[in-house]
């Protein structure tokens, strides 16, 4: 029996927990410059609440925590991108109502490409979503109780302690770096974070492999062995590295909208235009096209950033968004800030947009991109699970507007007590909204980029998993060779332990490292933003 799963005590908790979730994750995302995803956090606190108040059932928990984790990356969105406006000029005239309408439009659009792209993710390509697999197993074994759950709660407990001696006491370094490496300009070394290693172990060595010759390339071929050779000196080889990696990311967009979505455009857009069928969307999307030109025109006036402009920032969600779904599908990574930088990028290429105005672009579609790629996650555990796509999609509009308003509340809190020059600095250092501020500019090495873009372009339409081959170009190479641990230990015990990985003990044991830390995380979060407020 599924059961009731959108109940009015279930978007009570969702909204309650959203606001929590979304306040800790303003505070952590601009002091620490990090997010950790919410989905075991709220998937455990969703159970436990439910529970306390009665029957509930594995599908009612789904979409309450679907609810509750939205506003996270809504958050996450905002603080990535807006600071670089004040990083650039402390004197800059923000309002409230822009910050708002930014914050909604984000959030619209993620909801229209959510519904619209979800079967095409999580059914018909079927992406690992390692989050969605471990929240999944974590609900289904901690429901059934047994050795199972014991073995699952034991590896969580065990990666939490890990995680409090790290990150609040301390005891143990965040990273370790290769001092020669570090020479040439690569973050080499590794990230000691058991979290990473279990996604790497979930996603599996096919994909993670290719994220991590991504890292060879970019690390070892550019940085290290080009300077060795005097090919390049190491301003032009970060630049090339830089550029190579942004390209390849936008080449998968592409080769995702001309092999993927294009082809299927009648069943995956058909909800938006026909009266009679909903197509591949979750629920009836006749609406979106009014909502899209809607935002057009409010983002034309209210957040003065011209017609041209505000369209190319819904068009640039649209590929954005399928990247998103893409990347976290593929490497359990969102980096939403990238593909708010891609959009802006082609904004100021085409328009005479101002220096504010290009960071709302990149704004509304961070906001977009991290809804869809955490919500996405959901999609993927209410897939396992067999839950209401339509029921989660409620709870996402829910958490995802209410999460909006706080997000802006926060940031609005943030900027009367700290004034716009903490950003940038100690209080604040909000690294991912200082990278969106270096690039305002424009990409650093437009050949690499272009060149980058049609090889992605053309491995993605042969079915090379391409994307995290451009991530690991991308990031520190410190965070791909963690990944890399990861999938080296699966593909060992689907290869030598075959009766340990079909027991699922390595998923079990997978699962419960990943929600370990994620839950350290969010709640060391909610601690600084308590701290903070106070």
């Amino acid at each position: 029996m599924k059961g009731n799963q959108l109940t009015v005590r279930g978007m009570v908790i969702g909204v309650i927990g959203s606001v929590i979730i979304t306040c800790s994750s303003m505070f952590i995302a601009l002091k620490l410059s990090s997010l950790p995803w919410p989905i075991m956090f709220v998937a455990l606190f969703s159970m436990l609440a439910l529970k306390a108040l009665g029957k509930t059932n594995l599908n009612e928990i789904n979409v309450t925590h679907t609810a509750m984790s939205a506003g996270a990356m809504v958050a996450g969105g905002m603080a990535f991108t807006i600071p670089g406006i004040y990083i650039l000029n402390p004197d800059a005239q923000v309002t409230t109502w822009q910050l708002l309408v930014i914050a909604l439009a984000g959030v619209t659009l993620g909801l229209i490409f959510t519904a619209l792209i979800r079967k095409y993710f999580v059914e018909t390509k079927e992406l690992p979503y390692a989050m969605g697999q471990a929240a999944a197993e974590t609900l289904q074994i901690g429901d059934e109780g047994g050795k199972k759950a014991g073995m699952l709660f034991s590896a969580m407990g065990l990666a939490g302690i890990f995680a409090v001696l790290r990150d609040w006491f301390c005891k143990i370094p965040v990273t370790w770096f290769s001092d020669k490496m570090l020479k040439y300009g690569s973050y080499g070394g590794l990230y000691i974070s058991p979290m990473l290693v279990a996604i790497g172990y979930i996603v599996g060595p096919i994909f993670i492999g290719v994220w991590f010759l991504g890292a060879l390339i970019g690390d070892v071929g550019i940085l290290i062995v080009g300077q060795k050779l005097d090919f390049w000196n190491l301003t032009e080889a970060a630049s090339i590295k830089q550029s190579l990696g942004i390209g390849m990311m936008v080449g998968t967009g592409v080769g995702i909208l001309v092999k993927g979505i294009l082809p299927k455009a009648k069943e995956i857009f058909g909800g938006m235009f026909s009266k009679d069928r909903i197509g591949d969307s979750i629920i009836a999307m006749r609406w979106a096209p009014i909502a899209m030109v809607l935002f057009a025109a409010i983002l034309t006036t209210v957040c003065k950033m011209g017609v041209v402009a505000s369209f190319i920032t819904i068009l640039g969600v649209w590929l954005a968004t399928s990247m998103s779904a893409q990347c976290v599908g593929q490497s359990g990574v969102n980096p939403m800030e990238i593909f708010g930088i891609i959009v802006l990028l082609a904004a100021k290429a085409v328009t005479s947009i101002g220096q504010t105005e290009a960071f709302f672009v990149a704004a509304v579609v961070a906001v977009a991109c991290g809804l869809v790629g955490d919500v996405m996650n959901d999609f993927k555990e209410g897939y396992i699970l067999k839950t209401n796509a339509k029921a989660q999609w409620i709870a996402e509009a829910i958490g995802g507007v209410c999460g909006a308003f706080v997000s802006v509340f926060v940031l609005s809190f943030i900027l009367k007590a700290y004034g716009t020059g903490a950003f940038g600095g100690e209080l604040f250092p909000a690294a991912q909204a200082s990278a969106v501020a270096a690039m305002v500019g424009g990409i650093s090495n437009v050949p690499v980029f272009w060149a980058g873009l049609i090889i992605a372009a053309l491995l993605y339409c042969v079915n090379f998993p391409v994307m995290t081959l451009g991530l690991g170009i991308y990031l520190p190479f410190y965070m791909s060779a963690t990944a890399f641990i990861g999938g080296a230990l699966r593909f060992v015990t689907d290869k030598f332990f075959p009766s340990f990985e079909k027991e699922a003990k390595g998923q079990i044991i997978a699962s419960g490292v990943l929600g370990g830390e994620a839950i350290v995380g969010v709640v060391i979060a909610i601690i600084i933003a308590l701290k903070a407020i106070s």
